[in-house]
């Protein structure tokens, strides 16, 4: 643990502040603030939609992770779509034959370091270049009356019929009020997500999450399906075509590029780490680290993101060694950074002119003003506190490899952290 005055930046409490332990999520605090310094809080992604051959549209996703989200009005589908429609119809465009996405990365996007019991699951959703509904699904089962019997999925409710094929249930009904216990697999290479555990008896239905592995299938199935109601379009249902591209590599120079119709902009920076930080959406976490390498080197991917935020933090005084880490969300149980690392690191945001956006985001727990994070074995809290007296602190707390119950561990760390009110 490790607390300064904000306002001096005097030592209050210090214990194993150099020691690298795993963050979790509130390692996004490190991500969020290289964002602001990097990218500007202004910054927008872009997706970019031309004309193609025979009335075709093609789709150039750059990584926007918002892309789709029902966060933001600009972002939900519908919106999306009547707006893509408008533009290609003022340049006398009146119908389509279907999309071309510019796309497809799959496995490539997944972070070294993530585990297979997280891959499956909507906090386990890796970037790619189209992102959609912040890369995940929606899944309804109907439990059945009694404990042990099947949960069946309700295939009426899956919003693209090709999920139809990639799921594998083995999902069973639970006792009466047990709550969510399934948990959701992809199996590399299979294309499959295979849906393990238990949902509760004594409902009619129960939602879970999972990850969208093809996120670029379910927007082009969803454009299509708005195309066929609110426009002419007279193409095969089935014409989603790909074009593999690396994340990242130019292609100002091709003919169909020359054929901009519609660009859709996300939500500025500021926005988007608001609910980054708020809801601790790891997807936002990772497209951003890759964003720090294409907007530097043209190319972006994890690794080359990773050493641009390490690079950064050395030039402001803050050790390599004190950020050890694999990604840019805090998944990665093998992520190793210091309490001093992030409170520096908190410091220095609080010196600079987007702080009050970027502190927006911080949730608030126990009272006080900050990001937690949570995987096996692993809790933390990190952020700022006014103390009744008027005193300012900056501080960072993390507990790794404990016994007993998160709930236990969370309590005590509050009476710890209440001695700064």
């Amino acid at each position: 643990m490790y607390v300064i005055d904000a306002k001096t930046g005097q030592v209050v409490f210090d214990k194993n502040s150099q020691i690298g332990l795993a963050p979790a999520s509130t390692q996004k605090i490190i991500t969020a603030a290289t964002a602001f310094e990097l990218l500007g809080k202004d910054y927008r992604y872009k997706t970019e939609f031309f004309k193609g051959p025979q009335q075709s549209i093609y789709v150039l996703g750059k990584g926007d992770p918002t892309f789709g989200s029902w966060r933001y009005k600009q972002t939900i589908d519908t919106n999306i779509f009547r707006s893509v429609i408008n533009a290609f119809e003022k340049e006398g465009i009146n119908s389509t034959s279907g999309l071309v996405i510019y796309d497809n990365e799959n496995l490539k996007n997944i972070p070294s370091g993530w585990i297979f019991e997280d891959i499956g699951n909507y906090y386990g959703a890796a970037p790619q270049f189209l992102n959609w509904y912040e890369n995940q699904i929606e899944i309804t089962f109907k439990p059945g009356n009694k404990e042990g019997e099947v949960a069946r999925i309700d295939t009426t409710a899956l919003p693209n019929h090709w999920l139809w094929n990639i799921l594998e249930n083995n999902c069973k009904t639970g006792k009466k009020g047990s709550g969510d216990n399934a948990y959701v697999y992809f199996i590399p290479g299979t294309n499959k997500l295979v849906v393990e555990g238990t949902v509760p008896a004594g409902v009619d239905k129960f939602k879970i999450s999972a990850t969208n592995f093809n996120p670029a299938i379910s927007f082009s199935s969803a454009f299509i399906e708005y195309a066929f109601l609110n426009w002419k379009y007279y193409g095969d249902t089935n014409l989603i075509a790909f074009s593999p591209l690396r994340w990242g590599l130019r292609r100002d120079d091709t003919a169909i590029m020359k054929n901009l119709i519609y660009t859709h902009y996300s939500p500025s920076l500021d926005s988007i780490t608001y609910w980054f930080l708020k809801k601790s959406i790891n997807l936002y976490g990772e497209a951003l680290l890759k964003t720090f390498a294409y907007e530097k080197n043209g190319f972006g991917s994890t690794d080359g993101g990773v050493k641009i935020v390490k690079d950064f933090w050395k030039q402001k005084g803050i050790d390599g060694d004190e950020l050890n880490i694999s990604d840019g969300s805090g998944l990665s149980p093998q992520n190793r950074v210091t309490t001093h690392a992030q409170v520096e690191i908190l410091k220095y945001a609080k010196s600079k002119d987007w702080f009050q956006y970027y502190l927006n985001g911080f949730p608030e727990y126990n009272g006080m003003t900050m990001k937690s994070g949570t995987i096996r074995d692993v809790k933390g809290f990190c952020g700022y506190h006014k103390a009744k007296d008027g005193k300012e602190y900056i501080f960072s707390f993390l507990v790794n490899n404990y016994n007993g119950r998160t709930s236990a561990v969370v309590s005590k760390m509050y009476k710890v952290l209440d001695e700064l009110k």
